[in-house]
């Protein structure tokens, strides 16, 4: 008996052990999370610099990627409360994902988000109606191919609308401004990056609490 208890804790590794613990995984999926929307925001922002499109005070350009320091902290934290509030909503709703979930699927909706991103940057279009239209349709687009679920439509709507709201007082308050505003101080396609944006770091929240689900469901068979 004395055996068996030494031999387990070995065999299966102090990760397993570790990642049952409910609230411990939720800091390591939030942690995870934080790290890559900071990351994220870091690239994407550095794309909006090199075009224009974003301008900070000269005195806060103080880095590589040409961002206040704030910046990416925000986006890392509503990264990992929107990763962490999906599969939460899931879970109330009873709503599994119609979509088989992997994480090949994650990389390329992280990759589809990254060039929707890219196109608001560096491709010129005829005016922003037409830019505002074609982002829509490239967002709706991404939701419908790694989402289709309803409360993902849902919710991504609305993060979207009150990260609109938050950014228009943000350059209305001089925080920084638009080159080119067109809709009360702000891009008018902004609603449509913020929505594929969340819809992406929801996708890979699902991910990472579907790998929770698995370890622990190992770990019971275990047992």
């Amino acid at each position: 008996a004395t055996a068996d208890v030494q031999f387990k804790p070995s065999r299966r590794g102090p990760y397993i052990s570790v990642i049952t613990n409910r609230t411990t995984n939720l800091l390591i999926r939030g942690t995870m999370l934080f790290g890559v929307g900071v990351f994220l925001a870091l690239v994407l922002n550095l794309l909006q610099v090199q075009r224009n499109v974003t301008l900070f005070p000269p005195d806060v350009i103080s880095s590589i990627f040409s961002s206040a320091w704030w910046v990416p902290p925000c986006c890392g934290t509503a990264s990992a409360l929107i990763g962490l509030l999906y599969p939460c909503i899931d879970r109330r709703l009873g709503e599994p994902h119609k979509l088989k979930r992997e994480w090949s699927s994650v990389m390329r909706c992280v990759a589809v988000f990254v060039g929707i991103n890219h196109a608001s940057a560096k491709v010129d279009f005829a005016n922003n109606v037409q830019l505002s239209l074609t982002l829509a349709a490239l967002s709706v687009g991404l939701w419908w191919t790694f989402d289709r679920s309803r409360s993902g439509f849902g919710l991504g709507v609305a993060i979207a609308l009150l990260a609109t709201l938050a950014t228009q007082l943000l350059v209305y308050n001089g925080v920084f401004q638009y080159t080119s505003p067109d809709f009360l101080y702000i891009r008018s396609w902004l609603p449509c990056i913020f929505f594929a944006g969340v819809i992406t770091m929801g996708n890979i929240g699902r991910q990472l609490a579907l790998y929770e689900c698995k370890v622990v469901q190992e770990k019971i068979h275990q047992d």
